[in-house]
């Protein structure tokens, strides 16, 4: 565990640096207030049966899109936010497209402001699962690609939900303290049915069930800055550690996002995540992606 606190403190401190540079509380008009974008990244390389140089042909797209819908009121403020993620690959030797990124995403939250102050009460809700299923891949007796089914839609499928403390700077500067978080985990019992399934193998939930209820306390985390005037980078942190069982282990999901506009219409995108959750894997989750493509904002 001594190696995993020291990752987090890796992943905590640029939120502090990036704090010390903010500028002062924005003042955000009463109403609603909406922006989105959604951008599609495809890379593309084919080789012909001449060339050898080795290599083989393939392709690789991935569509993103990220909705705010927020509303202010006074000293109330309710922040939405949804995040939707689908990516596939496919290469030329391969028998099955393969998914490079699946994530559906809604956050959602409730404050009121203390007096004058940078504080609130709050009141949140997450919840996130994935688009399709998922696939181990392996080959047969017969020597060809084959395929086991390990995850579809909802199963995992997350749902958190407690009462905090928000503090807010901004639109681009907040954390959300939230001691008393209850999680529900989904899943499809088919997976937890299987000849020799184990209490806890599939994301924890026991055998013959299809649900797992945690009680703990959670922590978010959000910031945004401009690194140039056409390069912004956005930083997001869950943290959180369930009182009921292990509740020394923290799961923990930091995401890192660069976006390199070009133009109104071309950017180029980095992403890189880590999770630890060791109710799924006793080990980091490593994604990275780039890519150039189109993004249209509204």
């Amino acid at each position: 565990m001594r190696k995993n606190y020291f990752i987090l403190l890796l992943l905590v401190a640029p939120l502090s640096i990036f704090a010390q540079d903010e500028a002062e509380k924005e003042e955000t008009p009463d109403g609603w207030h909406k922006a989105g974008n959604i951008s599609l990244l495809f890379n593309q390389a084919a080789f012909n049966a001449e060339w050898t140089g080795g290599g083989t042909s393939n392709y690789a797209a991935n569509l993103t899109l990220n909705y705010d819908f927020n509303y202010k009121q006074g000293k109330l403020l309710w922040d939405n936010r949804i995040m939707a993620d689908y990516g596939i690959t496919k290469t030329k030797d391969q028998e099955f497209t393969r998914k490079t990124n699946d994530r559906l995403e809604f956050n959602s939250l409730l404050g009121r402001q203390i007096n004058e102050s940078n504080w609130y009460y709050s009141l949140f809700l997450n919840f996130k699962t994935q688009f399709t299923s998922g696939y181990e891949y392996f080959e047969d007796t017969m020597g060809n690609e084959a395929r086991l089914e390990t995850t579809k839609f909802m199963s995992p499928g997350y749902l958190q939900f407690g009462p905090g403390m928000l503090w807010k700077k901004n639109e681009n500067l907040k954390v959300n303290i939230a001691p008393a978080t209850a999680r529900l985990i989904f899943v499809d019992d088919v997976f937890t049915t299987t000849v020799g399934y184990m209490d806890g193998d599939y994301f924890g939930v026991d055998a013959g069930e299809s649900t797992r209820f945690e009680f703990g306390a959670a922590i978010s985390g959000y910031a945004k800055f401009n690194a140039m005037e056409n390069i912004s980078i956005e930083n997001v942190l869950n943290l959180y550690s369930n009182y009921l069982e292990d509740p020394q282990n923290i799961d923990i999901d930091y995401t890192l996002n660069v976006v390199m506009t070009v133009n109104k219409w071309i950017s180029a995108n980095a992403t890189f995540q880590a999770i630890y959750d060791d109710n799924a894997v006793q080990g980091f989750q490593i994604r990275e992606a780039l890519g150039i493509g189109v993004t249209y904002a509204f």
